[in-house]
This record gives C-alpha cells, sequence and structure tokens, in this order.
C-alpha cells in the first residue's frame, strides 16, 4: 500500500516529518539508487511549456495557421508520412532547442550528481530530451564518450554511460539513411526554422567519391533530430536493454521515481522491473538467502504533484506529493545534518600558507582499494635522466619456511643442524692431517654392514636406520685413516 506524504505538511503533523525525515536517511545509506525522472523535473529550468498562451504549439501555430494538428501529432513517428506536418515537426523542435540551449539546470539535477559524486547512484534513467543532465557531469547515453566508435551505429559503453536518455537527446541530429548522427549546429536549426531537413554529410561524402571513380551516384539521407517519437524503436535500444539487465542483476536498493506520471508503456515496464529488484534486495542475500531487512533498505519512492494510479499500489511504498526540487533541497539538508562526515572535505596548505580544499570526501569500495593496492606493487621514479625507473615496494622478510634458499644444496649455512655439526666435525680433524694423510674414499655399503680394508686396520662402521635397513654412506665425505707402517 502506497503511503501519500505531504511535503508541505504544517509542523504540527510530526509523524509526517518524521517519514521524510527517514527517507532522507534511507538516501543517505543506500549504495545503489536508480532514479527514474521526467519531463517534472524541468519545469524550473525556464523551458516553456506546450500548452499555454505562449507555449510552443502557439508559436508554432502562428506560422502555420492552417495546420490542424494535436500535441501527441507532433511526437508521433506517423507525421514523416506528410510533407507538412514533417515541417510543422522541424520548426517545433527548432524553437524547442533554443529554449532548452537558454535554460539551466535545477536543483533536482544537481541532486542526482550528488548522488553520482558520492558513488549511491547506480544509474540514471530520464525521458527527458533537454540534456540538462550532462550540463551537470553526468555522462548520458548520446555522448561521443560513451560509444565505443566515432559514428552514431556505436555499442555503448555501459561504465561511461550514468544517465540513459529513454527518448534521445535534442542536441544531436541523425540521418534517416545511414543512422550517422551529428551534432546540431547552428546551420542545422535555421533550416530546421524553415521547416527543411538538411542533408547528411556522411552520405554526400560517399555518394561523391563514386561519382569521383566514374560510378554512379549514392542515395542522400536527410538529417533529422535524434529523438524517439511515439510507436518508433530506439536505435540504441538492445544496448539499453543489456545496461538495464546489468543494473538489474547487482541488486539496487532503492528506486526513486520524480516529475514523470508514468503513462509510457516501455517506462512502465522498466520501473515495474526495477521496483521488484529493490524489494527483493530488502529480504535476500547476494546468495539468495533469506536475511533481515533493514528499515532504510528496499524502498521506492514517488515525487510528483499528481498521486499515482491505483495499479501503482502494490509498487509505489511513498508517495511525496510536491515539487522535486523542494524535495531534493530537503534530501540534502537532512542529509548534511544527520551524517556530517559525509560532507567533510580534505584540506590542505597552499604556498601563502591557507587551507584549500583539494577534494571533497568519497567513499571508497572495495574494488578502488584492491585497485590502489595493485597500483602501489611498483613505484615510479624519475631519475636525472629524465627515464622512468620502476622500484619494487620493499616487503617485510618473509617467514624462514619462506625464504629463498641458496642455488647450492651443501650450503653449510643454510643446511641443517646436524650436517652443520659433521661438516665442523671434520673439518677440525682435517686441520690436524697432514695432506698426505689425507684421503677421499668412495665407498659402497650396499650389502655389507661393515666395510673391511685390506691395507686399513680400521673399520668403518655404518649405522643402522630403525626399519633395520642399512644407511647408504654420503659421497665425498672426508675420513680420518691411519696410514699402515
Amino acid at each position: 500500500m502506497t503511503i501519500s506524504l505531504e511535503l508541505d505538511a504544517p509542523v504540527a503533523e510530526s509523524s509526517t516529518r518524521r517519514a521524510l525525515t527517514n527517507i532522507s536517511l534511507a538516501v543517505a545509506k543506500c549504495k545503489k539508487i536508480v532514479v527514474v525522472t521526467g519531463a517534472g523535473i524541468s519545469c524550473s529550468c525556464g523551458i516553456p511549456d506546450f500548452r499555454s498562451s505562449d507555449g510552443l504549439y502557439a508559436l508554432v501555430k502562428q506560422q502555420y495557421p492552417d495546420v490542424v494538428m494535436k500535441g501527441r501529432d507532433l511526437f508521433d513517428a506517423s507525421l514523416f508520412r506528410d510533407k507538412t506536418s514533417t515541417s510543422v515537426f522541424y520548426t517545433f523542435v527548432s524553437q524547442l532547442k533554443r529554449c532548452i540551449d537558454s535554460a539551466t539546470p535545477a536543483p533536482t539535477h544537481h541532486f542526482i550528481k550528488t548522488l553520482d559524486t558520492k558513488q549511491k547512484l547506480l544509474r540514471s534513467y530520464t525521458q527527458n530530451i533537454d540534456g540538462l543532465e550532462e550540463r551537470v557531469g553526468l555522462c548520458g547515453s548520446s555522448c561521443q564518450e560513451a560509444k565505443a566508435g566515432s559514428k552514431g551505429k556505436s555499442k555503448l559503453k555501459a561504465k561511461e554511460v550514468r544517465n540513459v536518455q529513454l527518448h534521445g537527446d535534442i542536441h544531436r541530429v541523425r540521418c534517416t539513411l545511414c543512422s550517422t548522427n551529428f551534432p546540431c549546429t547552428e546551420d542545422y536549426l535555421r533550416m530546421f526554422n524553415s521547416g527543411v531537413a538538411p542533408d547528411c554529410p556522411e552520405c554526400q561524402l560517399r555518394s561523391e567519391a563514386r561519382v569521383a571513380r566514374s560510378a554512379r551516384p549514392l542515395r542522400v539521407g536527410t538529417l533529422r533530430p535524434a529523438i524517439v517519437l511515439y510507436d518508433e524503436a530506439h536505435p540504441l535500444g538492445d544496448d539499453i536493454g543489456t545496461i538495464q539487465t546489468s543494473d538489474i542483476a547487482r541488486r539496487p536498493d532503492m528506486l526513486i521515481i520524480m516529475g514523470t506520471s508514468l503513462k509510457v508503456h516501455g517506462l512502465k515496464r522498466l520501473v515495474k522491473d526495477f521496483a521488484k529488484a529493490v524489494h527483493d534486495s530488502a529480504v535476500t542475500s547476494t546468495t539468495g538467502t533469506p536475511k533481515s531487512a533493514k528499515s532504510w533498505q528496499g524502498k521506492v519512492i514517488f515525487v510528483n504533484k499528481t498521486p499515482p494510479g491505483s495499479e501503482w499500489a502494490d509498487i509505489i511504498d511513498y508517495h511525496v506529493a510536491g515539487e522535486t526540487d523542494r524535495w531534493a533541497e530537503k534530501v540534502i539538508e537532512d542529509w548534511k545534518k544527520m551524517r556530517p562526515s559525509d560532507w567533510e572535505v580534505q584540506q590542505t596548505l597552499d604556498t601563502d600558507g591557507e587551507f584549500k580544499a583539494i577534494k571533497e570526501h568519497q567513499l571508497v569500495t572495495t574494488k578502488e582499494k584492491a585497485k590502489r593496492r595493485r597500483k602501489s606493487l611498483v613505484e615510479n621514479i624519475r631519475l636525472d635522466d629524465g627515464a622512468v625507473h620502476f622500484k619494487p615496494p620493499s616487503s617485510a622478510p618473509s617467514s624462514p619456511t619462506k625464504r629463498r634458499q641458496s642455488a647450492c644444496h651443501y650450503s653449510d649455512v643454510e643446511s641443517s643442524p646436524r650436517k652443520r655439526r659433521d661438516v665442523s666435525r671434520v673439518a677440525n680433524c682435517l686441520d690436524k692431517l697432514e695432506m698426505a694423510d689425507r684421503r677421499l674414499l668412495f665407498v659402497d655399503a650396499t650389502n655389507s654392514a661393515t666395510i673391511q680394508f685390506d691395507e686399513l686396520s680400521t673399520e668403518v662402521p655404518i649405522k643402522k636406520r630403525r626399519s633395520g635397513s642399512i644407511a647408504r654412506p654420503r659421497a665425498e665425505v672426508w675420513v680420518e685413516i691411519k696410514k699402515q707402517q
């Protein structure tokens, strides 16, 4: 059952204020937050609406007074079937693009960036085409840095994408023939405003290259805004589906939905999949075994002025009725009061003797710690010659069993205590004899317990082992002998 909370509740309603504070604390404690946003988070950015007297629909109507089109028709893929409706669409998009260029990101956009900076944002999914998330530092799925190649047909780098643009980006244009995308320049905007689509530069180059080889020219495609309309497939749909599957497998612990009415079918399915993963993460561990649920984990938060429909009663846990900007500012304010250590800033002394902030305090994950340890295994040292040399780190002495033995197996220093005593005793005996009295004997005691020498009166006893077997004497052993008279 969804619990509704009024963001502007009076101070007397302590239960509502306490619930809002608990939600703020949950945001501060969660580590894998998924954010889904709609057009409601950009209302305060200076972008005019569509349906008011001075909205974009009215401006387009002044330029095309004889055209009768509904608001939904301007975002339907069927408009490309008619030349007049296509011209109206290009004019409408060009004016919308100019309004977006003069807009500034809202506090909600900065709130999402803060979650990413604090390493709590798993991923952000948005229906908006304004690209304001990229202005605050979130790399979107339309950014060239997030693509494996230089052309529009390239695959996405999942690790680089922090904001998935479900409906495309108005700041880019795409060819209707070869699907190559380009930045939307001022020249393209002027042509769009007049209702004309510019030609694709990539198609023109290929066609001119064929003409230079005396071959017939190729067909040249036209450019259109790189946004996804109703009843139209997303050019990066397969890559976005892969990213979504990967995020669900990472078991997010909170879902925040802001500024959307949840009416689009594709978005409804995405939200339901993430909500199920969030609820499952609160009651099961990573191994699939049950665990005790924490009070701040596994919540689905819906922030919007209008309440959700009845179909979301068992999916959404809390509905915060109010503006998304005010709720985002309240969360940040409560977060700083309840967990001030998360906002500490590391400082250092500069050359003038004043403290200077060098970086914001960030949580270090286990993977980053392991990466730092691997990186610290080799130290870079720059000498006077300019070359970079690698110096292995100094480590603590290993245990005696792990110390490396010398190359010689018969070392007097690293041998056993018994061997050291035998070698010392034999060396003392040899010092007392002359060179003429020293003989090197190679004996073989395989079949006899006592060795007889014809010319020697000395018998060399052979020790027997406990099992009764006869121990063979070591080779190259000096023994003391008496010369026969």
